[in-house]
């Protein structure tokens, strides 16, 4: 069974109201991982085929072709980890 684990190899950043948190996937996961993501969250904006304004349920985040995505104003480690949960597993 996968876990978030096999795909986030860090978080970077402090969570709060107004703070952003980069996550970095997994070199060897991070095309599964953009996969994943692009079937399940609204893409609003595309910019170049590298950046790509996302939303899902209440979130709004960038994801880089590169393996990094940035989510806005995570209040705390625990919804960012459900987030991630629901899309990615």
């Amino acid at each position: 069974m996968e876990t978030l684990d096999d795909f986030v190899a860090r978080v970077e950043g402090t969570c709060g109201a107004e703070k952003d948190v980069i996550v970095v996937f997994k070199f060897e996961k991070k095309e599964e991982a953009f996969s994943r993501i692009m079937k399940k969250a609204t893409l609003k904006n595309a910019v170049a085929g590298i950046i790509f304004e996302l939303t899902f349920e209440n979130a709004s985040f960038r994801l880089y072709s590169s393996g990094k995505a940035i989510f806005r104003s995570i209040k705390n480690r625990e919804e960012l980890n459900q987030l991630l949960i629901h899309l990615l597993l």
